[in-house]
């Protein structure tokens, strides 16, 4: 009981504090997510001791990886919500190269540092690779929010860095399973399981439902307006409801419940009249507060602090060279092909902030349950950190001499 009662008034203090002064944490150096991962490690066994997660259920790893999702469901409808209707149908092809190609090259360039500088089976290199890939969107919203961002940063780069987060968080989900499946099945059995699975129906029924679901509930709201049957209060938990049934339905039925949630608030976007969706998008980004400043302060608390220090100066080499390496080469490589990137001050903003987030604990967790190896989880806490607080702390300075640099 005294537990749950520290963990509920960390919680509190936290969302009350940080709300308080949040424009001159926007205007800061560290984020909202900074914060509350610091306040964690400082709550954990390690620090002051008060809370102790391993006390709290029997199967962390199931435990982690529902809340990691549910909290990624949440910032996914957030960001669906921002991109403005129409974005991706305008700029497919762009997507297609940066959820394409550049997708392929991070998970590929990760995967292989972590081989070369480890003594990891291939395929379990592989799948920290496929880990920390995906662009948060829960990290990305603290680089494209707020007064900094909007000073400096043009809406071309906040629409292309939100859509990519969104959608490349599901995307993830194939190059995840793929060493799973390696790992835990004949070679044969694997590649099949995959492409009928995760590909064909992991991806395809994620996307089907999703917009279904999206089409379906949007229709719903204009038909209960239209019929005055709806109150404001109901209207104040219709988005969230509407994450948590995307991702609950769709992983019931065996799919990517990530994917199908930005798709079912692209679709909900697209049907709800204007001054709806900008109520829903206000209430989102409220609500989004609730779920992400107690995950990161989770994330806090379960650190594994002394297998870090096993890994050495090779961790820390790992850390510098996943900054530096896994994206932002396949971004300037690629950049004539990516069309809402106009110069090179574009290409180095949207390759740097590619940051590791919620949606890598999420699949980190997913992975350590599958095939419980526990490198897994030390490889990728200790880089979903690092972004964390790299991302986090370069935000506000690197926006700033961006908009200087273009202005």
């Amino acid at each position: 009981m005294n537990q749950l009662n520290i963990a509920l008034t960390a919680i509190s203090l936290l969302i009350l504090v940080v709300g308080l002064i949040s424009k001159p944490i926007r205007q800061s150096y560290v984020s909202d997510g900074v914060i509350a991962l610091v306040v964690g490690i400082l709550l954990s066994p390690d620090a002051l001791g008060w809370l102790d997660v391993t006390t709290w259920w029997g199967n962390r790893e199931t435990f982690i990886e529902e809340a990691a999702r549910l909290t990624v469901a949440i910032g996914l409808m957030g960001v669906a919500l921002r991109v403005p209707r129409g974005y991706v149908s305008r700029q497919w092809k762009s997507l297609a190269v940066v959820l394409g190609l550049v997708m392929l090259l991070m998970w590929v360039i990760s995967g292989l540092l972590v081989y070369w500088l480890f003594d990891l089976p291939f395929w379990v290199a592989m799948l920290i690779g496929a880990i920390v890939t995906p662009t948060d969107p829960v990290v990305s919203t603290s680089i494209v929010t707020g007064v900094v961002a909007q000073e400096n940063i043009p809406d071309r780069l906040h629409h292309f860095i939100s859509t990519e987060s969104g959608l490349n968080d599901g995307l993830a989900y194939p190059f995840v399973l793929l060493p799973i499946l390696l790992l835990t099945r004949s070679p044969g059995e694997a590649l099949t399981h995959w492409l009928l699975n995760s590909v064909l129906w992991g991806v395809g029924a994620a996307v089907v439902v999703g917009a279904l679901l999206g089409y379906g509930t949007g229709r719903l709201l204009n038909w209960s307006e239209e019929k005055e049957i709806i109150e404001r209060t109901s209207v104040l938990a219709y988005t969230v409801a509407l994450s948590l049934l995307a991702v609950a339905v769709v992983h019931l039925m065996g799919s990517d419940g990530i994917l199908a949630v930005f798709v079912a608030g692209l679709s909900f976007d697209g049907i709800v009249n204007i001054k709806r969706r900008e109520e829903s998008e206000n209430i989102q980004e409220a609500v989004e507060r609730f779920f992400t400043l107690p995950i990161f302060l989770l994330l806090g608390l379960i650190l594994p602090w002394q297998d870090w220090f096993q890994l050495g100066w090779k961790g820390l080499l790992l850390v510098i060279a996943i900054l530096l390496l896994r994206r932002l080469p396949a971004v300037l490589a690629l950049r004539p092909l990516i069309k809402p990137l106009h110069g090179l001050s574009d290409a180095l903003f949207v390759g740097w902030f590619g940051p590791i987030g919620i949606a890598a604990l999420f699949y980190s967790h997913l992975a350590l349950g599958r095939t419980g190896i526990r490198e897994v989880w030390t490889i990728s806490s200790l880089l979903i950190v690092a972004s964390i607080l790299v991302h986090g702390m370069t935000a506000t300075p690197l926006s700033r001499l961006y908009g200087k640099k273009t202005k």
